[in-house]
């Protein structure tokens, strides 16, 4: 029996829709610069884009209906509505979910200007909203639309053909380049029209077919 010297922390995990059973998070890999609307949003060559990795902690995801208290060390939070991926047994795709990844955009914006790592602008804690995971059986994500309301008014909205980089092509690069395992979460990217975040804020993100993800920041 292995004698820890604390307690480790509990098991992340998300709520499978339709089901009492829950998904266990392992990792979270997050792709940048996947629909050319943002990336020209944000200043980028579309003809020399390629997509962006990065990871969050397990330990960031935040549950749909769950108020998220403001982070520290920013003033200009902002929202990306993403597609997510959910990897099971046999490195197959389990389902799908809709995620924000929230980004300290100041910080983001300091780091690129130097030429250093993201990590203080995406990996803070519960910068990574998620819905209820939907079995891969219940949805085609070739199909349907993403889209992020802010306080009731839509500010994202994109067809998910849209992607530059799409699923099946995601997952073929992480698993030549990254150690992509079961109950990993792939948070595809975002389309344009990310935007600030202030205290008192309700986010919902949906994709047609998928759980919501709705979140109020105190």
């Amino acid at each position: 029996m292995i004698k820890y010297a604390f307690p480790p922390h509990d098991p992340v995990s998300l709520a499978i829709s339709g089901t009492k059973t829950r998904f266990p998070v392992r990792r979270i890999y997050c792709i940048g610069k996947n629909y050319a609307d943002h990336v020209k949003e944000m200043g980028g060559d579309v003809a020399r884009s390629e997509p962006i990795f990065f990871t969050k902690a397990a330990e960031t995801l935040v549950a749909s209906g769950e108020d998220i208290p403001f982070p520290p060390n920013t003033s200009d939070l902002h929202y990306e509505v993403e597609l997510v991926v959910a990897i099971g047994p046999h490195l197959k795709i389990f389902g799908y979910g809709v995620g924000i990844d929230l980004t300290r955009r100041d910080l983001q914006s300091a780091a690129k200007k130097k030429g250093g790592p993201w990590a203080r602008a995406k990996n803070f804690n519960r910068s990574a909203p998620c819905s209820a995971i939907t079995p891969a059986d219940r949805f085609d994500p070739s199909k349907g639309k993403i889209v992020m309301r802010k306080n009731g008014d839509l500010v994202q909205s994109a067809c998910l053909s849209h992607m530059i980089w799409g699923v099946d092509e995601i997952i073929e690069r992480l698993r030549g380049d990254m150690d992509l395992q079961p109950g990993d979460l792939i948070y595809t990217g975002t389309p344009a029209g990310v935007g600030p975040v202030r205290v008192g804020d309700e986010l919902s993100g949906g994709v047609e077919g998928l759980e919501r993800i709705t979140v109020r920041f105190i």
